[in-house]
């Protein structure tokens, strides 16, 4: 598998020869088995932590733990979260209910960043590692870019078929 990765790597630095800089190197860095089930160990201690483990108020809606990058030397980890909230938005006051959303998400990530210490414990209990790493949480918007993207899309194909109703009613 190894040799396949490699030849890629050299066809596409081949077809690119003219425009990468002098002295530059393409490397691909997947990350290693162990990266990968400290990982998914993280994303197991947050999701719990979060859900069962803190008591803050200011947790509010639906957190979800999107996805953990280690770094190579398993001492730091980033930790993508998504929040959304705990009510859905009435179609009128969609404006004022997106702001409101914002403020909840706001608060419910301020609220896990504060409690990062007592996740990291939680962590360090369940890791049986020489080192516990240290978490990094970042807002993974990803999620939400994609629901709207869909909803553009749906919206586009209802703006379609309209037409395609009307022609067919005036037959």
């Amino acid at each position: 598998m190894t040799f396949s990765i490699s030849m890629k790597l050299s066809r596409w630095q081949e077809r690119f020869k003219g425009n990468l800089v002098q002295g530059c190197e393409i490397r691909i860095i997947m990350p290693t088995r162990r990266q990968e089930r400290i990982a998914r160990v993280i994303k197991e201690v947050v999701s719990d932590a979060v859900a069962n483990h803190l008591s803050d108020p200011r947790i509010e809606g639906f957190v979800s733990v999107t996805r953990v990058e280690m770094t190579a030397d398993l001492r730091s980890a980033d930790v993508y979260l998504s929040i959304f909230g705990s009510s859905p938005a009435p179609q009128r006051d969609a404006k004022m209910e997106i702001g409101k959303d914002d403020s909840i998400q706001n608060k419910t990530f301020a609220a896990i960043v504060h409690a990062k210490s007592r996740i990291q414990s939680l962590l360090g209990a369940k890791l049986q590692c020489r080192f516990c790493p240290v978490l990094r949480f970042h807002l993974d918007e990803q999620f939400k870019k994609s629901l709207e993207t869909m909803k553009l899309i749906d919206q586009a194909v209802s703006e379609l078929k309209e037409p395609d109703t009307a022609e067919q009613e005036q037959d």
